[in-house]
């Protein structure tokens, strides 16, 4: 079985001799038919230049340069389309994910049957600032999506070759791979404790503004992933439940209006509550209506993936 490394980087002149060479040396002493995959996703330094000169002495290596800056989501997708490994792994390129966890991630997929293994920083070199705010993202990921990760982020991850060529990462939807494979059937997940280095050369290029962006993403994911196909269900069921809640407040307001002739039914702030709550009713339900006709005209609207035919 064959292996493909993918490594996204950005700015990462400095690490690159280390890293190509540390995984070189594993994969020769555990005898893997490897390939590693850069992708330099716009980098304003040296590093392509350093890849063109890894790859004269390596020919294991293969690159793949961005115009620009895409993005790690696009730089992780384009590695998947180029991977021809019937194992494929992914690390960063800041020399903070070990090399040396290639062999056991490698054998987690090709003799235990996993679909997926996503690394656990359990003992992180980072900032209190990025522990926290990550602790706490993890959290409600785990609490959407039902997947119990630990770290849905780490950059060291293997999959099976099948789980990349029928998933599709974009915008920023990387920290929710696991996330993704799962609702597209891809179920055999779990996760292995790896090494975590403190960062050797240069500075992180996330900052804290990633979660606000990573928890909006994972709002996205789940009503993609749940409603693309059905989405009156939830505008419907929405709409449904807003002007039935105002459809009660008016009547009880009509009610007491005709029994007891005390005041006008304007006079009473919960009046426009409950008549809000009906516009927004029918919004929602018009919204759903819309959302359908959207769905149903959609090229890939009965585009299903098919796992194995027999007899066909």
């Amino acid at each position: 079985m064959k292996l493909s490394v993918v490594v996204p980087l950005f700015n990462e002149e400095e690490s690159l001799p280390e890293l190509a060479s540390w995984i070189h040396r594993v994969c020769t002493a555990h005898v893997l038919d490897y390939e590693i995959i850069f992708i330099d996703d716009g980098s304003r330094d040296r590093s392509w230049q350093v890849v063109e000169g890894l790859r004269q002495n390596n020919p294991a290596i293969k690159a793949i340069k961005f115009r620009r800056n895409f993005g790690k989501s696009a730089a992780l997708n384009e590695g998947f389309r180029a991977a021809a490994g019937d194992v494929v792994i992914t690390m960063d390129a800041d020399l903070q994910d070990s090399p040396d966890e290639i062999p056991s991630l490698y054998r987690m997929i090709s003799d235990d049957g996993y679909d997926l293994v996503s690394g656990w920083k359990k003992k992180r070199h980072d900032p209190i600032g990025k522990r926290i705010p990550s602790k706490l993202f993890n959290r409600i990921t785990r609490w959407i999506s039902g997947i119990q990760l630990h770290d849905f982020n780490c950059g060291l991850k293997a999959y099976k070759c099948d789980v990349v060529k029928n998933i599709e990462v974009y915008g920023e939807m990387h920290r929710y791979i696991p996330v993704i494979a799962n609702w597209a059937g891809f179920t055999r997940i779990t996760e292995k404790e790896v090494l975590h280095y403190p960062r050797k050369y240069g500075t992180t290029k996330f900052g804290l503004e990633r979660f606000v962006r990573g928890f909006l993403d994972l709002l996205t994911l789940t009503f993609v992933t749940r409603f693309s196909k059905r989405p009156m269900h939830l505008f419907g069921t929405l709409g449904l439940l807003a002007f039935f809640i105002g459809f009660v407040i008016s009547l009880i307001l009509a009610f007491q209006k005709f029994a007891y002739q005390q005041y006008h039914m304007t006079d009473r702030p919960i009046f426009y509550i409950g008549l809000v709550s009906m516009i927004i009713g029918m919004q929602l339900f018009s919204a759903g209506f819309l959302a359908e006709l959207i769905s149903r005209s959609s090229h890939d609207r009965n585009n299903y993936q098919v796992e194995k035919m027999l007899g066909w």
